[in-house]
């Protein structure tokens, strides 16, 4: 049986090459035979992405020559598309670096090209492969929150071009991205998502998100789902072959049987596993194997057969230099040692598992470091990026303008040229007032934002100081722990000018469990989102803190009793609202409270609030609104309500 196995895997993947080959071939004879420079561009660039999937060494050289003749020729939307293919090799060869570099300059080249009726289409796919792309590498580098940000741009740009192909692949990578972060059920509907159009399209990859869904509900326990998907993914493998996809669905199907008590089946999927990684030489996917099944023999008790796969992971894992796979041998290669009653080897292994260990977490900080230093780097030439078109931009428009009054000049008349130079010097007074008028009022938005932060860290540093106080080192030190984690997402928003809607609930979350533990859980409170609000609706930071601030500060805490905080968020037509409630000493009483504490300091956030709130409808047009309410019922204060509305916006926008 597993003679057969190899003999059909070997005779796909030769058919595969062969047919590769064919189309390279064929682009290659197309090459040799034309004289036109656009289509040698084309076609240096269809070969290279060609080599996609199996040399990316060619991918990049065949990319490379692109380039240089659509440089040489001045041939923009192959220059972008050049750029993308070496960014891609990149990735494929594990140079994030160099691959976010080259997805930046092609960027920049696709959004600075006219969008002419024979070119927007094209340059439209290159903006969001572009996006795409970008998200990928940020995945790869476990920054997820861009990674979505990138997904969704590319999505939505994908969704416009009714690319559906396209659109599917990025549902798909957004699932990955929500699966490596736990949130199997928002992974789960966009791979149903992906998968509804892979079936619509009969796409080649349906069995790879047939297979993530039914990982997906085996993780969720739904055995009986999983296996609907799992058979549903091996039929569509079956029909587009893909030997390293079969492995994997080979290695997932061995552990459903496993759990479902079917040893006899996960053996035979198993020795499967081993026999298409073995044709392709993938020693990460045999190393996995080796791991499953030397789990699965320990539990058996079956020590030689689980020590020989065991070694068999641990030699693989050190030739591809894997250090998680490397750990988890030498941990079970530790366990079946101390079940067999070799104490001495079972400490011997269990040593080198902590060592791996250690090193494991030492390059995972130096990665951050890095990736930290990368993301930084990305964000700082992407700001250069901007700021050189902007000024490309302006030299254009004053040499546009410049040369249409020197014809002007020419063609009239004296008194026609002075009352045409007259009017047209009015209006160019009047558009560049309005403009410095709305840089001014962008500038104005930014200070108060600035203020804000300042405000916001002094009161933040006066908790801890009294929680120091009042409670101890050690609980200091939880304290801090939690304001440092509040501080980096502070920190990290606080030159946006919005933030993802999801980011400020955690950001308020962090603080009202510094507030919690400062005030000895003097007061509950909980946070809802309306499930309308998408992922990508967005708000200003550091506008909803200051209130929650007031109502723990003035309003629970004078209470004798604890208190409560309800923050929800929910959309109505294009606005945002946010309504904060507590069942505090109410408003009448806290500013009383005020005036009683001769240390009070003066409050400006909500001046400076009003202020943003004004600087926000001024720059989108729409209504902004803060309504206080103090609660009563039969004539008793039961607290204080706070709506606050705000324009429905979204990030990029």
């Amino acid at each position: 049986m597993r003679l057969l196995v190899i003999v059909v895997i070997l005779f796909l993947n030769v058919n595969n090459l062969i047919a590769q080959d064919r189309i390279i071939d064929s682009l290659q004879n197309k090459l040799d035979s034309t004289e036109n420079y656009l289509e040698k561009a084309k076609l240096y660039n269809a070969i290279s992405q060609q080599y996609k999937y199996s040399d990316p060494h060619k991918m990049l050289q065949f990319a490379l020559k692109a380039l240089n003749l659509a440089e040489k020729e001045q041939l923009k939307i192959q220059m972008g598309n050049a750029y993308l293919n070496m960014g891609t090799a990149h990735i494929i060869l594990g140079d994030y670096q160099k691959a976010m570099d080259h997805f930046v300059w092609g960027k920049s080249i696709f959004e600075e090209l006219p969008k002419t009726p024979q070119t927007s289409v094209e340059v439209a796919q290159g903006i969001a492969k572009t996006y795409g792309s970008m998200g990928i590498v940020f995945s790869e580098q476990s920054n997820y929150a861009k990674a979505l940000q990138y997904y969704l741009y590319a999505a939505r740009a994908y969704e416009k071009l009714e690319n559906k192909g396209q659109a599917a692949k990025i549902y798909n990578n957004i699932g990955v991205v929500y699966k490596s972060q736990s949130q199997n059920q928002k992974a789960l509907q966009y791979f149903l998502k992906a998968l509804h159009i892979q079936q619509e399209l009969k796409a080649a990859n349906a069995g790879i998100t047939q297979t993530n869904i039914a990982n997906i509900y085996f993780k969720n326990g739904q055995l009986d789902k999983a296996f609907q998907y799992y058979t549903a993914a091996k039929n569509s493998l079956d029909k587009y072959p893909n030997t390293r996809a079969l492995g994997e669905w080979y290695n997932n199907i061995g552990a459903y049987y496993h759990t479902r008590k079917y040893p006899e089946m996960a053996l035979e999927n198993w020795q499967n596993a081993i026999a298409a990684f073995s044709e392709i030489n993938d020693k990460f996917g045999l190393a996995d194997t080796y791991l499953l099944l030397a789990e699965f023999y320990n539990h058996q008790n079956n020590n030689t057969k689980a020590l020989q796969a065991a070694n068999n992971a641990l030699n693989l894992a050190k030739e591809t230099d894997v250090m998680e796979q490397m750990g988890e041998a030498e941990r079970l290669l530790s366990d079946i040692y101390y079940q067999t009653g070799n104490p001495n080897q079972a400490l011997i292994h269990f040593k080198k598992y902590s060592t791996t260990k250690d090193s494991l977490n030492k390059k995972n900080d130096v990665r951050k470091a890095i990736e930290a230093a990368m993301n930084y780097e990305f964000e700082k030439r992407e700001l250069l990026q901007k700021e050189a078109n902007q000024k490309r931009e302006l030299l254009i428009k004053e040499e546009a303008k410049s040369n249409n009054l020197k014809l002007l000049f020419g063609a009239l008349i004296a008194l026609l040229l002075f009352g045409i130079g007259f009017l047209i010097y009015n209006r160019h007074q009047l558009k560049k007032t309005l403009t410095l008028q709305k840089e001014l009022a962008e500038y104005e938005q930014k200070a108060l934002h600035l203020q804000m932060n300042p405000h916001f860290v002094f009161n933040c540093l006066g908790s801890i100081s009294s929680f120091i106080v009042q409670n101890g080192t050690d609980s200091a030190i939880k304290y801090l722990s939690k304001f440092s984690k509040l501080m980096r997402l502070t920190l990290e928003y606080s030159k946006e000018s919005l933030i993802p809607i999801d980011k400020e609930i955690e950001s308020l979350q962090n603080y009202l469990e510094l507030e919690q533990l400062r005030f000895n859980d003097k007061f509950g409170f909980s946070i809802t989102k309306d499930p309308n609000i998408e992922d990508d609706v967005a708000l200003p930071p550091l506008l909803i803190q200051p209130f929650i601030e007031n109502a723990i500060i003035h309003g629970v805490i004078p209470k004798k009793e604890n208190g409560t905080i309800s923050i929800a968020f929910s959309v109505t037509n294009s606005s945002l609202h946010c309504t904060i409630v507590d069942n505090g000493v109410g408003i009448h009483q806290s500013q009383k409270n005020k005036k009683d504490l001769v240390l009070a300091h003066k409050s400006m956030a909500l001046g400076i609030i009003k202020k943003r709130l004004e600087m926000i409808a001024e720059a989108t047009t729409k209504e902004t609104n803060i309504e206080i309410e103090e609660m009563k019922k039969d004539e008793e204060i039961i607290g204080t309500k706070i709506k606050l509305q705000l324009p429905l916006q979204y990030i990029g926008n």
